[in-house]
């Protein structure tokens, strides 16, 4: 299973967008740089499916222009006019080479999942190893309107309670990818979440 960061470069702020090739090709949420489907185009022909983390427009912005250019299903835990499949907790889902569970992961974004395989976790933004708050081991803002830090640390907890010991690769919506020891990260990363202290200073 191959992991390529088409957005790596990307002039405009975007989430980062994963297109896993394999047995099953699949894009991990769309992004907002423009041309993104011309970058998976030179990675693969057919895109058999987008996975949404969630909904928020760094995530979704070029969603549309994927998939009309791809006849790819677009799996997603939230209501999308063009939803082909609903995902939900407990789900498994076919990435690469490699079966994912599908863990909901709110306080971020009510509709927000992580995937996690015996080997790898996409995080989205519930919980990333860098993002210019913190290094190794951050985790997603909660201080717009609709979002909980309670409710996140939940969301942490949850993934670690689900993670799998052989776990070593995590793409997150923002930042670097990381290898290594991913519970290490998040374990970090739940540790300063549970400081109740704003992740950005005024």
């Amino acid at each position: 299973m191959a992991v390529h960061t088409v957005t790596e470069g990307a002039e405009t702020f975007t989430a980062n967008v994963y297109l896993v090739t394999g047995e099953r090709t699949v894009l991990i949420d769309a992004g907002t740089m423009a041309g993104v489907e011309d970058v998976v185009a030179e990675h693969t022909d057919e895109l058999d499916a987008v996975v949404l983390t969630h909904q928020h427009g760094d995530h979704v912005g070029e969603l549309d222009a994927v998939l009309d250019r791809f006849d790819a299903d677009l799996l997603a835990y939230g209501d999308h006019p063009r939803r082909t499949e609903k995902i939900a907790d407990g789900d498994t889902v076919a990435i690469g080479d490699e079966r994912f569970d599908v863990i909901h992961t709110p306080g971020h974004a009510d509709d927000h999942v992580s995937l996690v395989s015996e080997t790898t976790i996409f995080s989205g933004d519930v919980v990333v190893h860098d993002d210019g708050a913190f290094d190794d081991g951050s985790f997603g803002r909660t201080d717009m309107a609709g979002q909980s830090r309670d409710v996140l640390i939940e969301s942490i907890e949850r993934i670690l309670a689900r993670l799998p010991e052989g776990v070593e690769r995590m793409y997150a919506g923002h930042g670097d990818e990381f290898h290594g020891d991913v519970r290490g990260v998040i374990e970090r990363a739940l540790e300063r979440a549970e400081r109740r202290e704003p992740k950005y200073s005024d």
